[in-house]
């Protein structure tokens, strides 16, 4: 399997530090996850019915027409390459690169040909009579560049035309919701849009997201699926979290506030990055090197190989976390 954020057991291991003695900064999830209350007891004790709270709580949330709950969005990034494979045959994809790994190797895993192609060169790939399926995250992980609705929404009209799908990764959308196009799904032909729980709320652990679509396609994707990929205590929590639009609004004011602060730090140290309100990320030469002295200080971060190579950090959770990363930073020499 490809590696993630957050295998936070590789570094104890790697480095012989204590797991509670290291500052986990390898994913983009929110450091202040959304309080979970207690459960009823039938939360764990019956099979996870269908459940029409969670559902209206993500469409109003999310303002699409209809959704279908999946166990992450990574459950949806396996199952639609099968989907396609069964419903179309093979696809010819383009990726918008860098970006999440996942995409590329799980539509190459199911036999479609794949080709991983940067911003600047998509708009010329859609207009590719061959091109069938285009994956886009908006914004990007990891470099946070977004593409206007306007376009999406131009792009998946011209792959509909010739029967192709427009995906959107919204995952870390929650914190730009003027960039979703998640209301279009269901109403523009061939646009897919992917939301993540996990991130903006997070709660990685409960392992929800969503799918916007049309019907047929959630329906193809639902029986994918099969029956129970929803837990009982994940769709509680979700519907919680999910109608507290109070917590969202403070907590995107927070987030963003806090973004721009990792923003500066590392351009106090000569950092060029760009990202989002819950990452950084920057093309680093010495990538690997800066990774392993990061982590001999105790701080984990993303490390990516692939291309020119390159660093993202999530945000610090508390004030010791930022004065950590600052010495960190004083005390690397490329």
């Amino acid at each position: 399997m490809l590696e993630h954020g957050g295998n936070l057991n590789d570094a104890v291991a790697h480095y012989g530090i204590a797991r509670r003695d290291w500052l986990d900064l390898s994913t983009g999830i929110n450091p202040w996850p959304y309080p979970v209350a207690a459960l009823p007891t039938d939360a764990w004790h019956r099979l996870p019915e269908p459940s029409g709270a969670l559902l209206e709580a993500a469409c109003a949330c999310y303002g699409a027409n209809q959704l279908l709950p999946v166990a992450g969005t990574q459950a949806a990034i396996q199952g639609l390459p099968q989907v396609r494979l069964r419903e179309h045959g093979m696809a010819r994809v383009v990726v918008a690169a860098p970006s999440y790994a996942e995409h590329a190797y799980r539509w190459q895993q199911a036999g479609h040909t794949v080709a991983e192609l940067p911003y600047a060169l998509l708009e010329s790939a859609i207009a590719d009579a061959e091109t069938d399926v285009v994956l886009v995250c908006n914004p990007n992980n990891p470099t946070g560049a977004t593409v206007p609705p306007a376009t999406l929404l131009d792009w998946a009209q011209q792959l509909a035309a010739r029967g192709g799908w427009l995906i959107v990764d919204e995952a870390f959308a929650d914190t730009t919701p003027h960039t979703s196009v998640a209301a279009m799904a269901g109403v523009q032909p061939g646009l897919i849009v992917l939301r993540s729980v996990g991130k903006f709320f997070g709660l990685a652990g409960a392992r929800l997201g969503f799918v916007a679509a049309a019907t047929s396609l959630l329906e193809a994707l639902q029986e994918w699926l099969g029956p129970w990929s929803i837990s009982g205590p994940a769709q509680q929590i979700g519907t919680a979290a999910l109608r507290d639009l109070a917590w969202q609004t403070q907590m995107r004011e927070r987030l963003l506030a806090q973004g721009e602060r990792l923003s500066r730090l590392l351009a106090r140290h000569a950092i060029d990055s760009n990202g989002s309100a819950l990452y950084q990320w920057w093309p680093e030469p010495a990538a690997p090197a800066l990774h392993d002295w990061m982590a001999r200080q105790g701080i984990w971060v993303r490390l990516f190989t692939r291309g020119a190579g390159g660093i993202r950090l999530g945000l610090p959770p508390d004030e010791a976390g930022w004065q950590r990363l600052e010495s960190a930073l004083q005390g690397w020499s490329r």
